[in-house]
């Protein structure tokens, strides 16, 4: 039981190409042992509607908050050191890597698709997570772009054990871009780190102003905002400037852009701030 999410135990697949990969393999000088504490068990109880009470911020029959807490530590903690063999690895080649985050119909895919198309002949793959289907890694690799699929299973979020499964299965060669698509949820990635140099959150302007205030350590962890399907906002009563209020409310130092993958508007002002991000972290790796 996972005290981050509220998760189970679960089997994790990762997939290439063309076929499914062997796990029983080290992974930048760890082993991975196949220990994943995050796949979903909610259990909803009709008496009661709190859940989260005392310090862990959850409730298991049986289990002490102190307990609770214990656990949890030592899940994220294993975690962090994944993610940071991780971070080690894409450093020592200048690879730029960002976890897009947001709630599913958010647009993500597309607008990955979209950026792959205009980043012509820049480096990328993409690391794809999924609970159960590969039909996104699918879209991604009709663009002609490597894409590596993970399917959770039950699981609600990547972790950077399994991220760390697919860097294996990517050649990413020197001042690449990777793009991994979290799986489609607003709570548990918030709280795991996958090696990545930042998170960037995705919004669909049609979810509701209200969305970043629903869902404060989600956007308190993202870096930028990107606030899609723009072409949609007339149609919707959106308040743009009700959704920059809300997302500097829970996080002054938020980048933010407007954009529609679908129109294209705004996109200029994305590929125009990823290669900016790119050229920051190469020039580090260059000197070395």
């Amino acid at each position: 039981m996972c005290t981050v999410c509220g998760c189970g135990d679960g089997e994790v697949k990762v997939h290439g190409h063309e076929h499914d990969h062997d796990h029983g393999h080290h992974h930048h000088g760890h082993h991975h042992e196949h220990d994943h504490h995050h796949q979903h068990g909610h259990g909803h109880g009709h008496d009661h509607v709190h859940f989260g009470h005392g310090a862990a911020g959850v409730d298991v029959p049986g289990m002490s908050q102190a307990r609770l807490i214990e656990i949890e530590t030592s899940i994220l903690a294993k975690n962090d050191r994944y993610a940071e063999a991780n971070r080690r690895v894409l450093a020592a080649k200048g690879i730029l890597a960002l976890n897009f985050v947001s709630s599913p119909g958010s647009g993500k895919t597309t607008l990955l698709c979209r950026t792959i198309e205009a980043l012509g002949d820049q480096p990328l793959a993409v690391i794809e997570g999924d609970q159960q289907t590969q039909n996104d890694a699918d879209r991604i690799r009709a663009t002609g772009a490597r894409a590596v699929q993970v399917n959770t299973g039950k699981g609600c979020h990547l972790d950077g054990h399994m991220v760390g499964h697919a860097l294996d299965h990517l050649d990413l060669a020197p001042g690449a871009m990777l793009f991994i698509e979290n799986v489609g949820n607003l709570v548990c990635p918030a709280g795991f780190d996958l090696g990545e140099d930042c998170k960037v959150a995705i919004l669909s302007v049609t979810e509701g102003e209200d969305k970043p205030l629903k869902y404060p350590d989600m956007f308190q962890a993202a870096r930028l905002a990107i606030l899609n399907k723009t072409d949609l906002a007339p149609h919707c009563d959106v308040d743009m400037d009700l959704y920059e209020a809300n997302l500097r409310r829970v996080n002054p130092e938020i980048e933010i852009i407007a954009l529609s993958a679908r129109t294209g508007e705004g996109m200029d002002l994305w590929t125009g701030w990823l290669k900016a991000r790119l050229a920051a972290k190469r020039a580090p790796a260059a000197a070395e």
